[in-house]
Formats: C-alpha cells, structure tokens, sequence
C-alpha cells in the first residue's frame, strides 16, 4: 500500500478520534467500546486500513480497544437529463437509461460516526 494512502486513513482515524473525545467529554464517557462509521465509496478510504490507524491511533486512550465498524455506501446517481436514479458501484455516471453524462451524485460521499457505544465512569 502505497505510503500517502495509509497517511489518508491516518488523518481520517484522528479526525474520527477527535470527534469521539469531544463527544465523551461533553457527555462524561470513560470508554469508548465500539465505533459505527459509514463511509462512502467515492472517499477512496480502504476499510481495513481505516481500522488499523484508528486501532494504532486509539492506543493509551479512551478508545483503546475499541471496535471500529465500517459500513461502506455505494454511489448513487441521478440523471439530469431524464431523472433515472442508479447505484454506480463501478463508479460510471453515464445514465444506463438515457447514456447522458450529466449526473448528480445523490450518495458515495459520506463520511460520519453513525454511532458509538460508551462506558460511564462507575460511581463509588
């Protein structure tokens, strides 16, 4: 694998991490155990690098451990010309109705924290 591709999973597993101590912070989380994030299929991430950064990056923090789960969404397209909706897994944008090249693109893009499960610190 190409150096600059692990270094994208890198930034994304600290932007993931960031996000997830911010959010533990302000809702007084001690342990992060599980890690739901979709990702796009048009973000270029590889899903198993993603989880040895976050791993790597998790370490000696409140995510150690944590499992990271990643559900990857498909492109989605619409026509402009005709208004036909495909997904485009092979990442071809030519409307399979009409073949006009002129499509929005309704879905690939996301990246986000769907969910995460976390631990209270135990009162005593």
């Amino acid at each position: 694998m190409p150096k600059g591709r692990v270094m994208h999973e890198m930034s994304v597993a600290h932007g993931l991490l960031s996000i997830l101590q911010d959010q533990a912070k302000a809702h007084g989380v001690a342990r992060i155990a599980r890690v739901r994030v979709k990702v796009g299929r048009l973000r270029g991430i590889d899903a198993r690098q993603l989880r040895l950064a976050f791993e790597a990056l998790a370490e000696n923090g409140l995510a150690d451990g944590a499992a990271l789960d990643v559900e990857e969404i498909v492109a989605k397209a619409r026509c402009r010309a005709c208004g036909a909706v495909w997904q485009a897994p092979d990442y071809r944008f030519e409307c399979p109705d009409c073949a006009a090249a002129d499509s929005e693109i309704l879905e690939g893009r996301e990246l986000f924290i769907e969910s995460f499960d976390a631990e209270r610190p135990k009162s005593g």
